[in-house]
C-alpha cells in the first residue's frame, strides 16, 4: 500500500487526526513527546495521532503556518479544529481533545 500524504491522511481519515509538529533538537518537544504517546494510547479508538518532524517535512509545517514547536493541531475532515504552540500540560491537551471530539 502506498504511503499517504499528510493532506490525504487528514482529509480521508475516518477519525479526527491529532498532529504533533516537532524536531529532535527541540527541548519542549521532548517534554511533550510522552504526553502525545499517552494521548495516542488513551484515545486510540477515536483519534489518529501522528508526529511530523519539521526538519524532515518543512513543506507541511509551512503549509500549516507552524511558527514555533511543538505545535499541536487537531484536524477533522481536513479542517483545523484546535491548535496550540508550546509544551502544554497533559490535562490541558486532553481536555481540548475531548472538547473537540464532542465527548
Amino acid at each position: 500500500m502506498a504511503k499517504k500524504s499528510f493532506d490525504q491522511l487528514i482529509q480521508e481519515s475516518k477519525k479526527p487526526v491529532f498532529v504533533d509538529f516537532w524536531a529532535a533538537w527541540c527541548g519542549p518537544c521532548t517534554t511533550v513527546s510522552p504526553m502525545i504517546k499517552r494521548l495516542a494510547e488513551e484515545f486510540h479508538e477515536t483519534l489518529t495521532v501522528v508526529k511530523i518532524n519539521v526538519d524532515e517535512q518543512p513543506e507541511v509545517a509551512a503549509k500549516y503556518q507552524v511558527q514555533g514547536i511543538p505545535a499541536l493541531m487537531l484536524f477533522d475532515k481536513g479542517m483545523i479544529k484546535w491548535r496550540a504552540t508550546g509544551a502544554l500540560p497533559y490535562e490541558h491537551i486532553r481536555a481540548e481533545v475531548i472538547k473537540s471530539l464532542g465527548e
